[in-house]
């Protein structure tokens, strides 16, 4: 990163120093060093981290943004169709507004796609839109049409925070982020079952099949769905399915070809040939979101809810919404993991107060309150990290093959 300089000091070897030393002088040296080394590397991590943070927020660079910044409103188009990210942004909006005299719109859209095809249409022109919250196929078309601002990791101070490492957070869907899209979250396909449903026998179960859910489904005719494709929790419901019944084939994590199509695909459709006729609705009609699906299960119209947030359901049973017995499952193999991104538009009028918002989000406090408020969505920066909330964790498929599920579901079984 432009942001980051390197301190370089000369080591010089002393061989005669240490002959002075005996072996055992030598090994409790050895041992002491050993001790204060490890000590605490997140402690100190997380201090050289801090202090490289105050370093870049007062570097003329970033000093120059926010003064650009100061009294832009900055339009962000984000999915609206969850009440505790909404209510996520409107705290947001307000620390943000009196740290730094930005404000900030949430502009509620129903997918993502909405935005993308503004995007198209303006065609790099001055822009109604100043962030974006994306990832996906989404992002692997605007980057390709050059449609979006680059270098952002280089721009935004707490970038630096990133557990980009950790949490392999260098590509989207198979496609390399090169600085055009920031993390904000991470999200992991999870099942929210009443206990019933799959673990009667079991109630440690933690992982399930296709066919625990075919199996399910016969036992429970009726109880069990998923969203509606595109809706992207029913597409990555498809995509668990279509992973789990190929065996993990690498041919799902490159380029969709049509001859992976082929010889792919058609394992996914016989399955759900079997699935929908026992399904809620008999496989007619399917909930149209992720928010639709989870309001059926507390009522008790179904026994399966689906979410991406590994931490939700605790959140739901701390709030008593969801019964202290229900089920947080993965599919065996592990949970299709990805990070959901910040980016800012090319064309956009508020750059600079973009990349304020950015890194507001990305700092310990914003995203402290993202996993500790009803959201609970997990951090991505190194100073939260908590690996042991995390589920396994299973690759994305390429973004091309987002499509090609959405729309061969379409025509099977979307009339």
């Amino acid at each position: 990163m432009m942001w980051q300089t390197s301190k370089h000091a000369n080591i010089r070897s002393r061989i005669g120093f240490f002959s002075s030393f005996s072996w055992a002088n030598l090994a409790l040296l050895f041992a002491v060093l050993l001790s204060v080394l490890s000590v605490s590397p997140v402690a100190l991590g997380n201090s050289t981290l801090k202090e490289t943070i105050s370093e870049l927020e007062a570097s003329q660079q970033w000093q120059q943004t926010l003064k650009e910044a100061r009294g832009q409103t900055v339009y962000f188009y984000a999915w609206g169709g969850s009440k505790p990210v909404n209510d996520y942004l409107r705290w947001a909006a307000r620390e943000i507004a009196s740290r730094y005299k930005v404000r900030l719109r949430h502009v509620k859209v129903a997918d993502i796609s909405e935005a993308v095809s503004r995007l198209k249409a303006e065609d790099g022109s001055k822009s109604a839109i100043d962030l974006l919250w994306i990832n996906g196929e989404n992002f692997s078309y605007l980057k390709a049409q050059k449609l979006l601002l680059g270098k952002l990791p280089s721009a935004i101070p707490n970038t630096t925070l990133l557990a980009t490492e950790q949490l392999s957070l260098h590509n989207d869907f198979g496609v390399p982020m090169e600085g055009y899209e920031v993390p904000w979250g991470v999200g992991q396909f999870n099942l929210i079952a009443n206990q019933s449903l799959f673990s009667a026998k079991n109630p440690e179960q933690t992982s399930i099949t296709p066919a625990d859910i075919l199996s399910a489904a016969k036992r429970n005719p009726g109880r069990i769905s998923y969203p509606r494709p595109p809706e992207f929790h029913g597409t990555t419901f498809l995509k668990q399915l279509l992973v789990a019944l190929t065996n993990s084939d690498p041919r799902l994590f490159a380029l969709a070809t049509p001859n992976a199509q082929q010889q792919l695909l058609p394992a996914l459709w016989h399955y759900l040939d079997k699935l929908h006729p026992i399904i809620w609705q008999n496989g007619s009609a399917f909930p149209s979101s992720n928010t639709e699906q989870f309001a059926l299960f507390t009522q008790q119209q179904l026994d399966l809810a689906v979410s991406f947030n590994p931490n939700q359901m605790a959140k739901e049973q701390s709030e008593k919404r969801i019964a202290s017995n229900a089920q947080r499952l993965f599919f065996d193999g592990g949970a299709i993991t990805n990070s959901h991104n910040l980016a800012i538009p090319k064309g956009a009028q508020s750059p600079a107060g973009a990349k304020v918002v950015i890194h507001f989000l990305l700092s310990e406090l914003a995203q402290k309150h993202k996993v500790d408020g009803s959201w609970g969505d997990p951090a991505v920066i190194t100073p939260l990290l908590d690996p042991a909330s995390t589920l396994p964790a299973q690759q994305e498929l390429h973004s091309s093959w987002q499509q090609v599920i959405e729309d061969t579901w379409q025509q099977k079984y979307g009339a």
